[in-house]
């Protein structure tokens, strides 16, 4: 099946989250007490409070933002990539939004991510609805059947069935050969390089490797050779 996948038609995509607030005690009463909830379920012992958990939560679609959607396509013999970012989550949403609904909007095209259908594709529907953004057709699952869901995902291709390994994405390019995106910082430093170091440009280039790193992994399945750095081209 894989073997006939149309290249073209996939936008693979990868997203950084970020704790919407900088620190707990910012957080509004109401949200404070709801994370409080949340805590205690993620408490692995007593010692662990509402406040040293805060940093986990931008993994959480209703306590975290998105920062940053980097896009790559295909095209030709080159891997053309776009990224959405910046502070204002509604702002980036809509433009990434409008990508999809002008140019990923029939059944042919997929969207592809490494845990993108228990993580990626979920979160970003999720911060749609709450910023009120209607959602693009291959975000919005309701009524599909499962063939009709236009998602791929690298860590479940690489399942083959098997449903009990979490297998990183930087496990699996070590191990394919294809160079790291985990250079730099990794997906546990984001929120403190947002917030505290104001690097949001460092973490767009992390996001963007990601991106090609799920590209190279998806041409590794498919037999095809990997793309050179000479053939990325940013905007």
């Amino acid at each position: 099946m894989i073997e006939k996948l149309k290249i073209e038609d996939v936008l693979f995509l990868d997203i950084e989250t970020v704790p919407q607030f900088a620190e707990y005690e910012a957080l509004p009463e109401k949200l404070k007490l709801l994370w409080d909830k949340k805590a205690e379920r993620l408490a692995k012992s007593d010692t662990d409070t509402s406040s040293e958990l805060y940093s986990r939560a931008g993994i959480y679609a209703e306590f975290g933002k998105i920062i940053c959607i980097s896009t790559g396509i295909v095209y030709g013999n080159t891997f053309r990539m776009k990224s959405f970012f910046g502070d204002d989550e509604k702002v980036l949403l809509s433009e990434f939004a409008a990508l999809l609904n002008g140019y990923y909007n029939q059944p042919q095209h997929l969207l592809c991510g490494h845990n993108g259908k228990e993580f990626d594709f979920p979160y970003i529907a999720r911060r749609m609805l709450i910023n009120g953004i209607s959602l693009p057709k291959t975000l919005n699952l309701h009524g599909k059947k499962p063939w009709e869901i236009q998602h791929l995902d690298t860590m479940e291709l690489w399942r083959f069935g098997d449903y009990k390994n979490y297998t990183s994405l930087e496990l699996l390019t070590t191990i394919f050969g294809i160079p790291s995106p985990k250079d730099d910082i990794d997906g546990s430093m984001v929120g403190k390089v947002y917030w505290e170091d104001k690097g949001l440009e460092r973490i767009v280039e992390y996001c963007q490797k990601d991106t090609l790193a799920v590209a190279q992994l998806l041409l590794k399945y498919m037999g095809r050779p990997l793309i050179e750095e000479k053939d990325i081209v940013y905007p």
